[in-house]
């Protein structure tokens, strides 16, 4: 079965379901069927065939969704664009992907404008909306009325082996050039139902498409949410407080948000209001969460939690913070403490903590491996890349490059990506350490702790911290703080306050720019 296939059953089987909201705009799924099909029909009248690749550059509207399952009924592989990336960054992406079209949102011609004069020939451009009344001038263009017209062509959907490629998604390019992740329909489909049966999905759910739909910390939920024949909910530019007035008011019950957004929205000034009455879950994914954020979180949703794990190389997940029956009776600080950790195994998902020879660490909370992973989630490769293919697999398990820790139960707790520990006067300071005792302060906002050559040291522990509005700390306050908290060779030797954190297109904060040198505003 093909991911084209959720769709056309859900089609099928609850035609007049709402599928697709957004402001005052709903799509049922019998509508939401018509035009992908529809779409998929006019690229092929264009000359797209089966294992061509399209590039989408668009923020978070229901027309996203459409663009994925019409990429399925056609065979055509999707290439997600995040669109914080420069325009040279854009410019390869597409052309390392070899994309025939570019969907665009009307939002984002400027940035079509100037990847018109990049050498990318042949391409297309399909704009989400009507085309705009200046042309490119060489690029072919379409507008979305003219592709889903009614009288467009219905393709006839491809039956597809399921080890076929679906998606490209390309990393961050923060350890050497963007790579193409390569997932297939097996991989994608694999993910949606074990998410289904983990989180118990259903047609009464509301997903809020709140993370940006470029990456799989939402994504995955296109498929899924489908799948149980639920309704997707769309916001397109992420805000903290249109998004819990969405989440107040749209019905809600589940969605997953990456931590930074969850932190703007705990500590969003406008409160709680009336509460989240439809909200069964809120999870979190994306990137390593605070303890202490999470109790908050808790606290202001008053929902159910989950911690997520996982990587654009798995589809996403592969763990959940659900706890096991065996658990459930706990009090619930102590069910707290458990969901606050990573995480235990996703279904279908084969999870190994070795240390460096590749040998099992014993699973004491306190000896740290790194977390390799092998399943039907699990992506086989890199496009055009079989070095760094090769490279990221040991004897048919993916090495993540995330270090953990062990507990009973199957959980893990991640304490740093490899990358990010810091060795400091020969003794190893995992970064996420320092900064869950940091987020224990009320005046901070966001933090994030790296390592900075010196000297001395080798690496000094370096907090780079936002205070909230209105609130003020001194750098002798914090690190009297963090001193309360942790092992001398822990606490920081230089706090810098910023005015912002540098953040992916997820809102991830990335460290690469911070370990290269101090910021304003030092402490």
């Amino acid at each position: 079965m093909s991911l084209w296939n959720f769709l056309a059953k859900a089609a099928s089987e609850r035609p007049d379901h709402p599928a697709l909201i957004e402001g005052g705009v709903s799509l049922t799924y019998a509508q939401a069927h018509g035009q992908a099909l529809r779409l998929a029909g006019f690229w092929r009248s264009r000359g797209l065939l089966p294992g061509d690749r399209l590039s989408i550059l668009d923020s978070n509207h229901l027309e996203y969704l459409i663009v994925y399952y019409a990429a399925a009924a056609g065979g055509y592989v999707l290439n997600p664009l995040n669109t914080r990336l420069s325009t040279a960054e854009l410019a390869f992406t597409i052309a390392d992907a070899g994309s025939r079209i570019l969907v665009a949102g009307s939002e984002h011609q400027t940035r079509v404008r100037e990847l018109c004069a990049s050498p990318l020939p042949g391409l297309g451009v399909q704009w989400r909306g009507d085309a705009p009344d200046s042309r490119l001038g060489h690029w072919p263009e379409y507008s979305w009325e003219e592709a889903t017209a009614e009288s467009t062509e219905r393709l006839a959907p491809r039956v597809l082996p399921m080890d076929t490629l679906a998606h490209l998604y390309y990393t961050s390019g923060t350890t050497g050039r963007p790579k193409g992740v390569m997932l297939t329909h097996r991989n994608v489909a694999e993910h949606a139902r074990s998410a289904v049966f983990e989180l118990g999905l259903c047609p009464t759910d509301i997903w809020g498409h709140y993370a940006p739909l470029f990456h799989l910390a939402d994504a995955w939920a296109t498929f899924a949410i489908t799948l149980a024949q639920g309704t997707h909910r769309f916001l397109p530019k992420f805000e903290a407080g249109a998004a819990l007035a969405d989440l107040a008011s749209g019905g809600v019950t589940i969605t997953n948000l990456v931590p930074t957004m969850l932190n703007a929205m705990v500590k969003h000034p406008g409160g709680v209001g009336e509460g989240f009455p439809k909200l069964r879950a809120i999870l979190s994914g994306g990137a390593p969460i605070a303890p202490d954020l999470v109790r908050r979180i808790v606290e202001f949703f008053g929902s159910d939690y989950v911690q997520t794990y996982g990587m654009t190389e798995t589809s996403p997940y592969l763990t959940l913070s659900l706890l096991p029956p065996s658990l459930e009776s706990l009090a619930p600080p102590l069910q707290l403490m458990w969901k606050a950790r990573t995480g235990r195994p996703f279904r279908g998902v084969e999870l190994l903590l070795v240390d460096e020879k590749g040998e099992p660490v014993p699973r004491d909370g306190a000896t740290v491996g790194e977390i390799r992973v092998r399943g039907a989630t699990v992506t086989p490769g890199y496009w055009q890349r079989p070095i760094e293919t090769a490279a990221a697999f040991v004897d048919g398990y993916l090495r993540t490059g995330d270090l953990a820790v062990g507990f009973d139960h199957g959980f893990v707790n991640i304490v740093d990506r490899a990358k990010d520990m810091i060795i400091t006067g020969g003794e190893k300071v995992f970064s996420t350490e320092v900064e869950a005792a940091l987020y224990e302060h009320d005046a901070v906002l966001e933090v994030a702790v790296v390592g900075r050559p010196d000297p001395t040291w080798g690496e000094a522990v370096t907090a780079c911290v936002v205070l909230r509005p209105g609130k003020a700390a001194s750098a002798d306050e914090l690190l009297l703080h963090a001193k309360s908290r942790l092992s001398s060779f822990k606490v920081p030797k230089r706090i810098e306050f910023h005015a912002e954190l540098p953040k992916t297109g997820t809102g991830k904060i990335t460290k690469l720019e911070l370990r290269s040198g101090p910021g304003s505003g030092q402490g």
